[in-house]
């Protein structure tokens, strides 16, 4: 455990044991296997790249990358060390998640041409780093990022985005998106640190749809509705914050000798941050430090 702020690192491995590192440079070091990265946006490509260099497979928490520039140097990290990188996305990895997958694959609505999902985090104190530009704050990148999963994990990579939001102090308060993908589907995405939202997540094909209900991003209920007037309710229950699914799953990947989840590809990885670079383009978002480098 290495964090900035050593009694936190003490504290953490009094809890849980392992050990703490005074150093970034020491816990590299040290024979770990691997790594989990959970510091700010700006830091997780930096970060990743070293830990990669040092021989550490990598799980960096969302968004992996600032804009998809900067992922593609962590990929290409990623191949060159030969190590295995996973964005760190909880909601593939929940039970009710996993159960919807095989439920559709087993009777499907059809091939899903309709995401509408949002996330909103109302309440954000105005001193917090997603206040922050200087912190590649705001709603889009570190909300919006898990609708963006949502599209893509359904409809493929976005091929057009038409965004309208509401800048604040350079960062997007409130951001919503209509995105066209390349197997025909359209999504339409919201994602505000100021405004509420419903938490329902709606998945639309020609015979029938879906609503994963409350929190769709920590789910554990889902309802479909088939055009033949059946309904079908799902529902598993959760355990622990849901970083615990992620994590198995890193794990298991290391065991098989993996470098990249079949769950949560590199691929998916690329096609949301392009779809947030996207939907910053449309919003004439631009971090200062991306114009700097």
């Amino acid at each position: 455990m290495w964090n900035r702020n050593t009694g936190k690192a003490d504290a953490f491995v009094r809890e849980f044991g392992g050990n703490a590192y005074a150093s970034l440079e020491g816990l590299l070091k040290s024979d770990v296997d691997a790594v989990y990265i959970a510091t700010p946006h700006t830091s997780h490509a930096q970060l990743a790249i070293k830990a990669l260099a040092a021989g550490k497979h990598v799980l960096c928490e969302k968004p992996a990358a600032i804009n998809a520039a900067e992922l593609e140097t962590v990929l290409a990290a990623a191949r060159e060390h030969g190590k295995l990188f996973m964005e760190a996305m909880k909601p593939p990895f929940y039970p009710l998640y996993r159960k919807l997958r095989d439920h559709l694959a087993a009777d499907p609505v059809g091939p899903v041409g309709f995401v509408r999902a949002g996330f909103a985090n109302p309440g954000v104190p105005a001193d917090h780093m997603l206040w922050n530009p200087d912190m590649a704050g705001g709603s889009l990148l570190d909300i919006g990022i898990y609708s963006a999963f949502l599209a893509v994990d359904w409809l493929g990579a976005s091929r057009e985005v038409q965004v309208l939001g509401r800048l604040s102090d350079g960062v997007d308060g409130f951001a919503s998106v209509n995105a066209l993908h390349e197997r025909g589907g359209i999504a339409q995405l919201y994602s505000g640190l100021d405004l509420s939202g419903s938490g329902e997540a709606l998945l639309s094909g020609p015979d029938g749809h879906v609503l994963i209900h409350e929190k769709w991003w920590n789910p554990v209920r889902a309802t479909i509705h088939y055009r033949d007037g059946r309904k079908i309710e799902l529902e598993a229950a959760m355990s622990g914050s849901g970083l615990n699914y992620e994590t198995a799953h890193f794990c298991a990947l290391i065991r098989d000798g993996l470098l990249e989840s079949p769950i949560l590809p590199h691929a998916h990885s690329r096609a949301m941050i392009e779809l947030v670079d996207a939907a910053r383009a449309g919003l004439g978002l631009v971090y200062p430090f991306e114009v700097d480098a």
